[in-house]
């Protein structure tokens, strides 16, 4: 391991560590030397600034900060340390254990590069490198030529779709409605937009085949100077007739980001879009208040079974504790009984009237041919278009649809 500055009888160094004491982060210790040799060092905070100014810095291409939760109250520091290597145009890894969302929120709000938690997982050092060094080639023609126009002022609908508990059909739902939605708009500039707010799990950009993309959090982590530009670039278009942001490319904390962030990205798809559809994660983050508050419309998907009748009854509880508005709540069967399945029929209604709720929409079992569109990335319209789900799920949009022309044709 190279340590401190540099000799002048060693390479000149790409890399540098910057801690209170790596010896605390020994798996960081082993991936740099197996991703950089001899060619790193080693800083402490208080000597990092003094560094940036020596002439041994010329060389440096990347900083690995790794802090953990004894660092918290450096933040302003290493705020400083963040903006001094990018004035040097120095790429800043940042690499925490057992820091609070807020604290690694504030830090890539400042401008750093890249997250890794700690213990790094495998190979994601390396990768982290990979991506900061295909960062500084040239940039790839734009893969989204439907560039939003400024000053929009649409007021789109919002519809959001929430399972209730895994596998309930919410992203199936969400991708397949946004598309049905998109085939009746006559422009032809797209008027939908589908969101991706599951940060950990969401599989959007899967069922749809599109590539996650740095871009996403970079937005996510900025959205103060949230403008038309910057969320555009963002975006991905499918079949030229529906705008996708997807998830995040990495794993991150849902807390990550906060109730203001979600508003701004909502509310600039909304400015832009007749539709914006938003997939959400199961779990409840705080801001799934404000997702709450500015639908139009709030699927809450469930299944006939009992985790599904509990998971409603755990979340009744919760909103209703907070004063939020449960009777909000669009309740949605996926896989419901069929027409003549009578004691299938018997048991939904039970079911609503025990949790004292109305289920408003029935969506039947598409079988395997739902999963095998997923897996190919295509909605259900292209690729099964007789699905009795599809044919559900069409029927809810050109509802929606006309609801949204209904209410238009009134504002004029």
């Amino acid at each position: 391991m190279s340590s401190g500055l540099p000799q002048t009888d060693t390479p000149a160094i790409v890399a540098c560590t910057i801690s209170r004491d790596v010896q605390n982060f020994d798996l960081l210790i082993e991936d740099m030397e197996a991703a950089l040799g001899e060619a790193w060092g080693d800083l402490g905070f208080s000597e990092a600034l003094a560094f940036f100014a020596q002439p041994e810095a010329e060389t440096l291409q990347f900083v690995a900060m790794a802090m953990d939760a004894q660092d918290e109250d450096d933040l302003t520091l290493m705020g400083e340390i963040i903006a001094q290597a990018h004035a040097k145009e120095i790429k800043v890894i940042l690499i925490a254990e057992d820091v609070t969302p807020a604290a690694l929120h504030s830090l890539l709000r400042q401008g750093a590069d890249e997250f890794i938690p700690y213990p790094l997982p495998e190979q994601e050092l390396q990768a982290a490198i990979d991506r900061l060094s295909a960062e500084d080639k040239p940039p790839e023609p734009d893969t989204n030529p439907h560039q939003l126009k400024s000053g929009s002022r649409r007021e789109g609908a919002l519809i959001a779709c929430h399972g209730l508990a895994g596998g309930t059909g919410s992203t199936t739902l969400a991708v397949n409605l946004a598309w049905e939605l998109a085939e009746l708009s006559k422009s032809k500039e797209p008027r939908v937009c589908l969101l991706d707010f599951d940060m950990q799990y969401g599989s959007v950009s899967t069922y749809l085949d599109l590539p996650r993309r740095e871009v996403v959090m970079e937005m996510l982590s900025e959205t103060e100077s949230l403008d038309e530009e910057v969320f555009g670039q963002a975006l991905l278009p499918f079949q030229d007739k529906l705008q996708v942001l997807t998830a995040p490319s990495d794993m991150i904390p849902l807390e990550i980001i906060t109730p203001e962030d979600v508003e701004r990205v909502i509310e600039m798809a909304r400015s832009h879009f007749d539709f914006v559809v938003v997939d959400l994660p199961h779990t409840l983050v705080q801001w799934s208040e404000t997702i709450l508050h500015m639908a139009h419309v709030y699927f809450a998907m469930i299944e006939l079974d009992m985790r599904s009748a509990q998971n409603t009854l755990r979340l009744k509880r919760a909103l209703q504790s907070e004063g939020l508005p449960f009777d909000k709540l669009r309740f949605a069967l996926n896989r419901a009984p069929k027409f003549t399945d009578l004691s299938g029929k018997s048991r939904v209604k039970r079911m609503a009237d025990s949790l004292g709720i109305s289920i408003e929409l029935l969506l039947p079992d598409g079988g395997k041919p739902v999963l095998q569109s997923c897996d190919h990335g295509l909605p259900l319209a292209l690729s099964n278009p007789k699905n009795p789900l599809r044919k559900e799920i069409a029927k809810l949009a050109q509802s929606l649809h006309e609801l949204g022309q209904a209410e238009a044709d009134a504002a004029a």
